[in-house]
């Protein structure tokens, strides 16, 4: 015989289990988008002599609002824009607008950029960033939090490099991470098979703007401003529609694929194996030339972490350093998107003493011998001067370690003694 107690609670869990499946269906599907800088933060920009300046945070408000006009016509979704005309919302205010509106997506609208080379298109979800050779594009983003009081009070005690906050961060993000890792996959795979653009692909950042997020979020870079092409592209109608429609679709792929039982989650994969460090540090052989560029010159097309060393009298440029192969793979990719078509890895021995020779520090090249009170002359000593071919040629330091001469190096720079080569001396 069937315990009567036991039918009233059955029937409990059924009403309790139609009523929730009821307010599932109310519920509309809550999505923030937020517009990229604004107001005082111009974000990236650049002038061209037939368009005048191009300014992010014009770009990223004219394509979110095309975006926003697609998505409203759904009427189980509900758009809420962090702003909708040209003022800067404080980095706080729009992850608590989410926070509070309970959304199930954050997208952040921006532009890339970095010399007039680089293009295409890459999308960030919040994450511990594990390789310094990135650490830019967070400090890119985050410097505008700087411009708002309610911000400074925020994240004036955040250290991303801390291992607290690293690890507060992997706790708080990992529910959402895999959620934001799918929309992205969504954003990028969008925008390389339907625009025919080059995608970056998905990357884990730490942005202050996804940090705080309850929800799963992405920061998508849509282009390039300082590369001639993307940049009127990204003015241009035609160009916006393009990046709202892939965006939209995107959204649309992530909420049916939400909407399932299923939690959203990424396809299991078998474990990979575990990468072993090389011995060798990898650094990737751009160019050698007789001609010396300084760090922001254009023939370095945009790329940051230049070593340069000099040999025989040719300047030879390497692009960022790791042990990892895997990196130094996607490294080789960057330098040969970047326009260095041959660009090739070479190993480097780390802490390896010369034998003979020794490195040194070039600080300068001039037609004109500095006066005494120069400040390179008076902020070291034991500067060697030689004259070649009618040029001077000063330089410091004898070291028998390239790391030594590099940590000399950046000494020098912080004292405000920049563009300075490290020269490899040889015997005769």
């Amino acid at each position: 015989m069937i315990n009567p107690r036991f039918n009233i609670i059955k029937c409990f869990f059924l009403i309790s289990l139609l009523f929730s499946s009821f307010t599932l269906a109310q519920k509309k599907f809550v999505l923030v988008l937020d517009a990229g800088h604004g107001g005082s933060d111009f974000g990236a920009n650049r002038s061209y002599s037939d368009v005048g300046k191009v300014n992010e945070k014009d770009v990223t408000l004219q394509i979110t609002l095309k975006l926003g006009k697609l998505l409203e016509k759904n009427k189980d979704i509900k758009v809420i824009f962090t702003r909708t005309v040209d003022e800067y919302p404080s980095l706080t205010s729009r992850t608590n607008l989410a926070n509070r509106s309970k959304a199930d997506l954050f997208i952040s609208i921006h532009c890339n950029a970095s010399g007039p080379t680089p293009y295409g298109t890459e999308t960030f979800v919040q994450g511990p960033d594990q390789n310094r050779t990135n650490l830019e594009v967070a400090k890119e983003e985050n410097d505008v939090s700087f411009l708002n009081a309610e911000d400074r009070q925020t994240f004036s005690r955040y250290n991303p490099s801390a291992p607290e906050s690293i690890i507060a961060l992997k706790i708080q993000q990992s529910k959402y991470l895999e959620a934001s890792l799918a929309i992205g996959s969504f954003v990028e795979d969008n925008f390389a098979n339907k625009n025919k653009r080059l995608s970056r692909g998905v990357k884990q950042k730490d942005l202050h703007v996804l940090r705080l997020n309850a929800m799963p979020s992405i920061l998508v870079e849509t282009g390039f401003i300082s590369n001639n092409d993307e940049a009127h592209y990204l003015i241009s109608d035609e160009g916006q529609n393009e990046i709202a429609r892939s965006v939209y679709d995107a959204i649309i792929s992530y909420k049916n694929l939400k909407g399932n039982v299923m939690a959203v989650t990424a396809p299991v994969e078998p474990p990979k194996p575990v990468e072993i460090p090389s011995k060798n540090d990898f650094r990737i052989m751009l160019m050698s030339t007789p001609i010396k560029y300084n760090e922001d010159d254009p023939a370095l097309k945009g790329l940051k972490y230049i070593l340069t060393l000099k040999e025989n009298g040719l300047y030879k440029y390497y692009y960022s350093t790791t042990n990892m192969t895997s990196i130094r793979d996607n490294n080789i990719k960057t330098a040969k998107d970047a326009g260095f078509r041959n660009a090739f890895s070479v190993g480097f021995i780390p802490n390896q003493t010369l034998g003979s020779g020794y490195y040194r520090i070039e600080l300068l090249v001039s037609k004109d011998k500095l006066n005494s009170n120069s400040y390179i002359l008076t902020a070291l000593k034991d500067v060697d001067r030689n004259k070649d071919k009618g040029l001077f040629y000063y330089t410091y330091g004898k070291f028998r370690s390239l790391e030594q001469a590099v940590e000399v190096q950046n000494d020098l720079e912080k004292k405000g003694i920049k563009n300075t080569v490290i020269e490899k001396v040889l015997n005769n």
